[in-house]
């Protein structure tokens, strides 16, 4: 099986709305409806394409991940919480299909934002993640992000990660 990481096309755009949603089904199956429960449009990811990099990592033709690299900050991030710095990028977006999980797509996608970033010479990564057990708090962890904040958005518990490049 060969494994590729590449920058999104509109030609991609169908199997990484179906690929997000599959793993947003996913977690609403192992852990309840919550605020990621909701299915991707690919309208949705064409504009993803249009205002950022989306990335996808490949195992032959089937894209297994991707993640969303914008220079523009999210709604629930508050920069207060992060280092000072000139030109961070936000992550959004992640998913790693659920068949796929656990067997290093997310990492090698984290490591391909790193490059990406430096190569857009940003200086660090922030993102957030669901404070609740449907998120990813541990992995980001895990991948060297630091916890920078724990914040309560509209209702939704969070916590904000960083990654200095």
């Amino acid at each position: 099986m060969r494994l590729s990481i590449a920058l999104a096309t509109e030609a991609d755009v169908e199997a990484i709305a179906v690929l997000r949603t599959a793993a947003a089904d996913h977690l609403t199956a192992e852990y309840g409806h919550g605020h990621w429960s909701s299915a991707t449009s690919s309208r949705g990811v064409s504009g993803d394409l249009k205002n950022s990099a989306v990335l996808i990592e490949r195992s032959g033709t089937d894209i297994v991940g991707t993640l969303r690299l914008a220079r523009k900050k999210p709604w629930a991030i508050d920069p207060a919480y992060f280092t000072t710095v000139a030109r961070p990028l936000y992550l959004t977006s992640m998913a790693v299909h659920p068949v796929t999980q656990r067997r290093g797509v997310g990492h090698r996608l984290l490591e391909a934002a790193v490059d990406t970033v430096r190569n857009w010479h940003g200086d660090a990564i922030r993102l957030d993640a669901y404070d609740a057990p449907a998120g990813a708090g541990g992995f980001y962890l895990k991948c060297g992000f630091c916890e920078v904040g724990r914040v309560t958005y509209r209702n939704v518990p969070l916590i904000y990660f960083e990654f200095l490049v």
